[in-house]
């Protein structure tokens, strides 16, 4: 069996990037999500539920890890993050090799929000990021249900610049409406599968 060309996607918050791993995942691609791999993990019978408690045992709640007990614990606490990180980052790693090792296709996409940040695009044949003017990026994000300015900030912070993404990112797409994205990821798609033929 061969591998499959991993197409690694990535974006800062608010930029569209869920919306179009769901038109991969329509033209049959098997998608991997970072962040419900984490889900998966903090889940009760997940990998990280024993090392985390054992971090942060008031974060364990019925079996299974609250995530918003971690984030009270990160802002309490300068060392709480590379803390979980350290204990996070192995497990989801592997997590991903489990997903390439099962799956049968000519294209896989990975859809990893802090792709370049953790520099996991080293293990990717190519990247795409999601991108869109600040304006319409800040007012997706604020439309969001409890959403603030202060987190919208707080995020933006975590997160490297769009115009750090766009130098390092192989093919980019401006996400402005549903119809040119995924005519976008259609080409995209022909031009890989051209490519790698």
């Amino acid at each position: 069996m061969t591998t499959p060309f991993r197409l690694g996607l990535t974006g800062s918050i608010g930029m569209g990037k869920s919306t179009t791993a769901a038109m991969f995942a329509a033209e049959g691609i098997p998608v991997w999500d970072a962040d419900a791999a984490v889900h998966r993990l903090y889940a009760k019978g997940g990998a990280a539920v024993a090392p985390i408690a054992a971090l942060c045992p008031q974060a364990l709640s019925q079996g299974a890890i609250h995530r918003g007990a971690l984030k009270t614990w990160i802002a309490q606490d300068p060392s709480a993050l590379p803390q979980i990180e350290a204990v996070v980052h192995p497990l989801v790693a592997a997590d991903r090799a489990q997903f390439l090792a099962d799956i049968n296709a000519d294209i896989a996409l990975f859809d990893i929000p802090l792709l370049f940040e953790k520099g996991t695009d080293a293990e990717m044949d190519a990247t795409l990021l999601v991108t869109a003017p600040p304006d319409v990026q800040r007012a997706r994000v604020l439309s969001r249900q409890g959403m603030t300015q202060a987190q919208f900030d707080l995020i933006l912070q975590r997160q490297m610049p769009d115009a750090q993404k766009r130098a390092r990112a192989t093919h980019i797409v401006e996400t402005l409406d549903v119809a040119s994205t995924r005519a976008y990821v259609m080409a995209l798609l022909t031009h890989i599968r051209s490519k790698d033929a």
